[in-house]
């Protein structure tokens, strides 16, 4: 039986019978998503070390030496992250690592998947993407062969208590009148004055990709936020028909990367409380507390498809159907609409002067 993401439960593709999931209580929820204490488990790296699966097979990618694990009946045919045929021979049972916390399900089946995946190939007059008036018009059929692997990617949470100290300037305007030939004009001045002061702020489920083979900024762009509704304690069942991967990136340089969002917060939090009209931080020191984590699994379709000699790559978010990726333009449209964007300039010039 396999994980049906259009009927939220398993499937088996031969009979057609289906098998209800557990339903989880809040208590259930509560206790699978606990928090971990981050010192601790940087210390002793011993936090809930186990399988993703009793049966969960894992094979290596020899292209880009991803780590993928599936769950038979799956069989992991080609990576999902550079297509290299994957010799599922050579696959092996998959080593203990921290177990996830939860995971958000495939809620974006493969049709439906598919067909985003096709209009998001396909050509139209759009002002927010003006890219796709470019698209080279085989793409539309590119997308018609594309087959969508799907996979579960390795997240990381993180919490945190943070007070900071901060000392800088506040700018407040002012105008003065200056005298000029043609009579006087206003001049915009700043008055600066030293500040310092306090802000604090907890900040809970900075989310973090814990994989090194797909670009961070994407995924985040993909995920921006966690959808903490959307989560559900880690069983093995979801893996069912899909592909995990294992995190690559350490829990402490995850959380190094976590500090960095959450440092860009604080810095804005700070320019909100020295207040004025402009703003000069010259230091801040931030004591951090209260830090926990959590290992998530992230549902997204994957696509990857060459055109003109270039590999592109397309990641659905299986949650939302949102799409990010790359897409070739045809040079040719880009040149046409530059050349009428001339003669429309200087049709108006020469209508104005005339």
């Amino acid at each position: 039986m396999t994980f049906d993401p259009d009927l939220g439960q398993l499937k088996c593709s031969y009979c057609g019978r289906d098998e209800v999931m557990p339903k989880v209580t809040a208590t259930k929820l509560r206790a699978t998503l606990q928090e971990h204490d981050l010192a601790t488990f940087i210390h002793t790296n011993r936090t809930q070390i186990a399988q993703l699966a009793i049966t969960a097979q894992a094979v290596n990618c020899p292209g880009c030496h991803a780590t993928i694990t599936f769950e038979p009946p799956d069989v992991a045919g080609k990576c999902p992250f550079c297509t290299t045929s994957i010799v599922t021979q050579e696959a092996k049972p998959a080593d203990p690592t921290l177990a996830p916390s939860g995971l958000v399900p495939f809620q974006i089946g493969r049709k439906v998947a598919l067909q985003n995946l096709r209009d998001w190939l396909a050509f139209r007059w759009d002002v927010k993407d003006l890219k796709a008036i470019f698209l080279p018009g085989q793409l539309k059929q590119l997308a018609q062969q594309q087959a969508l692997l799907g996979i579960y990617l390795p997240f990381w949470t993180y919490d945190a208590q943070t007070q900071s100290h901060y000392s800088g300037e506040r700018g407040t305007h002012y105008y003065v009148t200056r005298k000029t030939k043609d009579g006087s004009q206003q001049v915009r001045k700043t008055r600066w004055r030293s500040t310092s002061g306090h802000v604090s702020r907890f900040f809970d489920d900075v989310l973090v990709p814990a994989t090194r083979a797909l670009d961070s900024k994407k995924l985040q762009q993909l995920w921006p936020s966690l959808p903490v509704s959307q989560l559900k304690p880690y069983s093995a069942e979801y893996l069912a028909g899909f592909q995990a991967q294992r995190y690559e990136i350490p829990v402490k340089e995850g959380y190094g990367q976590a500090k960095g969002t959450m440092e860009n917060t604080i810095r804005s939090d700070v320019r909100s409380d020295i207040g004025g009209d402009e703003q000069r931080i010259h230091s801040v020191s931030t004591d951090y507390s209260q830090e926990t984590f959590k290992h998530i699994l992230l549902p997204v379709w994957m696509a990857t498809y060459r055109y003109g000699g270039k590999t592109y790559q397309v990641l659905i978010n299986a949650q939302t159907g949102a799409v990010m990726g790359e897409r070739p333009v045809a040079k040719w449209k880009v040149v046409l609409a530059v050349a009428i964007a001339a003669i429309v300039i200087i049709t108006l010039i020469a209508t104005a002067t005339g």
